[in-house]
């Protein structure tokens, strides 16, 4: 095709980006007196770092879970290279931006910057084509199937109970709760939950990093030989390599180890893969590079033989995700959940436990909701 054709009245000649606006949102959580815990964190609000990208007459948008400071990183580095760049090429302004943040430190904030505009841009090109996301990617897949994931440590037991036999109860078959941060109160917290949703469902656990090997090793096989657990991530921190290695080597064969949602870098999980470190590798598309750096990751996984679950952020990995062939699942995470909600129009319902992308709606489907939103901005100015 010609670069003088059209497809939603937009040609596929090159449109240069007009400009670039972020925006930052802190919304409290709704744990125990304000805060939730895991293995190794506590927290009392999540903050959203949103990224509008203008070409054609049209608007992309992208966001990413991180500090504010993240917002601050796209206007200094990010934003100047992406203006007056092609927008129907996300994979050349990916390099672009990679390499714009070489010194300044690509991991950790600057990976999470750039995720949230590779993810407007590819919206963005989506949009101007009149196409949903999904059908812009080689998609694999039509939808993607979830877990139910919160189960805070703070969580007394009825809301703990309650929340996963919810999702069961709304066709989800795999939950998952946080475990490891005071370990001897786990039996109970485990026995109440699978008391509550039955012996069908899956259950999974997740320690974020909060054991040690041989600590991690004795549960692996508490978990799985007396409540029937079938995942078990981040039982070391995902840093520990020969730790998950070892769980994975030494652990019950039917419980997965799993990590990857730290891993910003493709070297982050070659790691992983190298040996392997996983039963099942983890990406985050808020965090891993976007879209370009889901579909670089999903190659890799493919390759090594590994499935690939998404990590949280629903809205955008169930158009994301249906271009991994090695599909697990995704982590359909409270927070992001109750965010995601609140900021945009155009979530996503799981219907018969997955997240099928809305192929009537061009990009993301999302829209802002500002008025909703307004109450909880740290960062930018409301567009006028």
């Amino acid at each position: 095709m010609g670069s003088d054709a059209t497809a939603g009245g937009t040609a596929f000649g090159a449109c240069p980006v007009e400009a670039v606006d972020v925006h930052a949102f802190e919304v409290p959580t709704d744990g125990p007196d304000g805060t939730e815990q895991d293995g190794t964190l506590e927290w009392d609000s999540t903050t959203v770092v949103l990224v509008r990208v203008h070409a054609g007459g049209r608007t992309g948008l992208g966001y990413t879970y991180g500090d504010v400071s993240v917002a601050s990183f796209v206007r200094s580095k990010l934003a100047p290279v992406v203006v007056g760049g092609d927008v129907f090429s996300p994979p050349a302004l990916w390099q672009r931006m990679g390499a714009r943040i070489r010194n300044a430190g690509r991991p950790g904030a600057g990976a999470m910057a750039l995720s949230a505009v590779d993810v407007a841009l590819w919206d963005l090109k989506a949009r101007l084509l009149g196409l949903p996301l999904v059908r812009l990617l080689p998609a694999h897949h039509d939808r993607v199937p979830v877990y139910g994931s919160g189960g805070f440590t703070n969580y007394s037991t009825d809301r703990l109970t309650g929340q996963l036999a919810a999702w069961v109860e709304q066709g989800i078959g795999r939950v998952k709760l946080k475990t490891s941060r005071e370990p001897e109160r786990d039996p109970q917290r485990l026995t109440a939950v699978r008391g509550a949703i039955g012996t069908e469902p899956e259950l999974f656990t997740d320690a974020n990093g909060a054991l040690g090997r041989k600590e991690a090793l004795y549960w692996a096989r508490r978990f799985h030989e007396e409540w029937d657990v079938r995942w078990f991530e981040e039982p070391v921190a995902s840093a520990d390599l020969e730790g998950l290695r070892l769980l994975r080597d030494r652990g019950p064969e039917r419980l997965d180890i799993a990590a990857g949602e730290y891993a910003f870098t493709p070297q982050d999980f070659v790691n992983l893969v190298d040996g392997p470190a996983v039963d099942c590798l983890q990406a985050d598309v808020t965090r891993c590079g976007g879209i370009t750096g889901v579909l670089e990751v999903a190659g890799l996984s493919a390759a090594q033989h590994l499935d690939l679950s998404a990590h949280c952020a629903p809205a955008v990995s169930a158009h994301a995700f249906c271009a991994v062939r090695r599909l697990r699942h995704l982590e359909y995470f409270h927070d992001h959940v109750r965010v995601e909600q609140l900021l945009f129009d155009g979530t996503l319902p799981p219907v018969g436990g997955a997240l099928r992308p809305d192929t009537g709606r061009p990009g993301l489907g999302l829209d802002v909701k500002w008025a909703d939103a307004e109450p909880y901005r740290v960062q930018g100015t409301r567009p006028s």
